[in-house]
């Protein structure tokens, strides 16, 4: 072999060599670079899981790595923040394995909002990168992680979920542009403590009674779109905020209704989101509740819309008329007509005028009560007076009293003196007699409710000073129509029937209506106030009508004793009361009511029927009666996969309270549906029918409405 060609192999051999080189260092590199981009992935369709890092490996003089667990969830599962809400379980990571770990912080990303089962949650969708800042216990050498990663997904169902990821880092030098770009995008989102964002909080409030969070936020920048997540220990879950803005954009005003207490709450603090801002604040408990700022659409209505609510309300109120709960008041009404019926066209048009006033003050009464209630942070709704075992007391004694009155066991006349007076100042008697009808009307009617009275309610309740009033003022003029029908055309008493025996049957037959209203109410104050303070309440009005009856004793003494009587009635049921605070529980077809089981039964597949109910509520009760408990809704609500839960708010319950305000109810009756098909619940009308429950249970089951979240 020449020496040429010898030369001219070696040179071949030298350059495949290099190549081989190049070849597997580019091998080598390559293989590096995957390991470095993730862990071995966790997949199923609610989630793809892997932990990345911004290094390739571990530098020698490296004393820290910059990882994140990156989270891809399937279309429509969520997963959760740190404080997940009412419910819910925030995710986490075990490190036990791992090695040259000193520390992990993890770091959450600014939360979204959104509902599950009709409950406010924070949370992620999509897509979503916890950064996790590790600390070397030894610097410069490689790194084992080992995570076993626990969170909860859900979407039309919640499924835990349970998984290890592994990555290795060795001693190479480099950068992941793809995992440091997700990481640094992710970890933009994390909030700061304000002084990069601008943003601040300037006052916080608790009322005492824990059911509201009110705070005000400034920045130095207009906010577009703020949001609000409050923390108070584990166990404390708040709802929706109502947020409003003042001083062009640069001042936030929330409040916030706190549906669960924790009963031993943890470190205060608050995050305030504005799109790609966030910060954490660590605000003080202040005193005083801030005031809203002023907005002049806060306090000039949207006449459209009002104007909208308040025909719904007015015509809420005239169907009130004509609803079986209501007929004391048809009664009381009748009794009226026929006393008037001797008396000129203007006594009775000023006698029927003064009724509807009667019902006016009666709203107007209830409205004011209720602007104050909320401006002290307290629970309002309609026909609430009805869990008062005092309020209860005294309507018995009254309707024992007037029935008493109509069956013509007494007859309470003025000194002859006085009826002379009141008959010289012009015919005026008997218009306190007439205000007090309109008003008991009123009253008797706040138990029942009617089709278009919950929007109406609702709307009100959940509204400025101004839709109170405006909605209360509508449903008065609704309910006293008739009385206003009469006052303007007095003619139509004439057109009664004159006075003969059948007034007699006719008190007979108010006498018994009265009667059955006042063993009702006796029913109720039993399930308030318990049996003990029923019976004490029923056997004084019995006495007070004993003492009225004695027609041998002067006027004066008889209504004196009578008072002192109902008095004492009165003051035992509100005093036995409180030494019997059993709560009713559901019956053997239904569960008691408990917010968070909703959300775990749903999850496991089956339909949860919830229905709102009190003694005191007589349309609970028909809807009971007519549909809850007849074929074929009582046999479908006893499948096994449908749960029939109860929530009884015939005393007051704060949990129910805050559930019916997450739907802008603030009475009842109130029934929903949840299924796999139906997270967020399907609300059923007022009334019920067979058809409507039938068809809310099957497509909360069948999955054919939409998830809400």
């Amino acid at each position: 072999m020449s020496a040429n060609l010898r030369e001219r192999i070696s040179t071949r051999l030298c350059r495949v060599s290099r190549r081989l080189v190049l070849v597997l260092a580019a091998s080598l590199v390559t293989a590096t670079s995957v390991v470095a981009a993730g862990s071995d992935s966790f997949r199923n369709p609610a989630v793809d899981a892997r932990l990345i890092t911004v290094e390739n490996g571990i530098n020698p003089d490296a004393t820290s790595i910059s990882a994140g667990l990156h989270l891809q969830l399937g279309e429509d599962w969520k997963t959760y923040w740190r404080s997940p809400g009412e419910v819910g379980q925030p995710p986490s990571i075990d490190w036990a394995g791992s090695e040259n770990i000193e520390e992990a912080e993890f770091l959450w990303p600014a939360p979204e909002r959104f509902t599950a089962f009709g409950i406010e949650n924070f949370g992620y969708h999509d897509e979503v990168v916890f950064p996790i800042r590790i600390v070397l216990s030894e610097p410069g050498m490689p790194v084992a992680l080992r995570a076993r990663v626990s969170l909860l997904t859900c979407s039309t169902v919640c499924v835990p979920q349970e998984f290890d990821l592994a990555l290795d880092l060795p001693r190479v030098s480099g950068i992941d542009t793809e995992a440091a770009g997700l990481i640094s995008a992710y970890a933009a989102r994390v909030p700061d403590d304000g002084s990069d964002t601008g943003i601040s909080i300037t006052s916080a409030h608790l009322d005492d009674a824990r059911t509201a969070l009110t705070l005000t936020a400034r920045s130095d920048e207009p906010f577009e779109a703020p949001d609000v997540f409050p923390e108070l220990g584990e166990g404390t879950a708040f709802g929706k905020p109502d947020i409003r803005m003042g001083e062009g954009g640069r001042l936030v005003w929330a409040r916030l209704p706190v549906l669960a207490a924790a009963s031993d709450p943890g470190e205060f603090q608050v995050t305030v989101t504005d799109g790609t801002r966030a910060a954490t604040l660590k605000p003080a408990f202040a005193e005083d509740a801030p005031v809203p700022p002023f907005n002049i659409a806060a306090v000039v209505p949207d006449l459209g819309e009002l104007v909208w609510i308040a025909a719904v309300a007015f015509l809420g109120g005239l169907i009130l008329n004509v609803m079986p709960c209501v007929l004391p008041v048809l009664s009381i009404k009748l009794s009226s007509a026929i006393k008037s019926g001797g008396l000129s066209p203007a006594r009775i048009r000023t006698g029927f005028a003064v009724s509807a006033l009667g019902v006016l003050a009666f709203m107007w009464v209830l409205a004011g009560a209720t602007i104050a209630a909320r401006g002290f942070g307290l629970t309002v709704g309609w026909g609430l007076q009805f869990q008062n075992p005092i309020f209860l007391a005294v309507m018995l004694v009254v309707m024992v009293i007037f029935s008493a009155n109509l069956f013509g066991l007494f007859e309470i006349s003025l000194p002859s003196s006085w009826q002379t007076r009141l008959a010289r100042a012009g015919g005026g008697a008997g218009y306190g007699g007439d205000f007090a009808t309109g008003a008991f009307a009123a009253i008797l009617a706040t138990p029942c409710s009617a089709p278009f009275l919950g929007t109406a309610i609702a709307f009100a309740l959940a509204g400025r000073a101004i839709d109170i009033a405006v909605i209360f003022t509508a449903l008065g003029v609704g309910l006293s129509l008739p009385y206003l029908v009469v006052a303007v055309f007095p003619q139509l008493v004439r057109r009664l029937p004159r006075p003969g025996p059948w007034m007699v049957v006719l008190k007979v037959v108010l006498g018994i209506a009265l009667t059955a209203t006042a063993l009702w109410l006796f029913w109720v104050l039993s399930g308030v106030a318990g049996q003990t303070a029923a019976l004490w309440a029923g056997l004084a009005s019995i006495g007070a009508v004993a003492l009225l009856s004695v027609q041998r004793v002067p006027v004066g003494p008889r209504i004196t004793g009578a008072t002192a009587l109902a008095a004492f009635a009165i003051a035992l049921s509100g005093y036995l009361s409180e030494a019997d605070q059993s709560a009713p529980t559901a019956g053997a077809d239904w569960v008691e009511f408990e917010r968070s089981e909703i959300a775990r039964l749903v999850s496991t597949g089956q339909v949860v029927f919830v229905d709102v109910t009190a003694d005191w509520c007589l349309t609970c009760k028909a809807n009971k009666t007519l549909v809850l408990d007849r074929e074929p809704v009582v046999s479908r609500l006893r499948e096994p996969n449908i749960v029939a839960m109860q929530a009884d708010w015939t005393r007051p319950d704060e949990s129910i309270s805050r559930y019916l305000e997450s739907f802008g109810r603030f009475g009842i009756p109130f029934n929903a549906v949840y299924g796999p098909g139906a997270p967020d619940g399907i609300v059923l009308p007022e009334l019920l029918s067979t058809e409507a429950v039938l068809e809310a249970l099957s497509d909360a089951g069948s999955g054919r409405v939409a998830s809400k979240q």
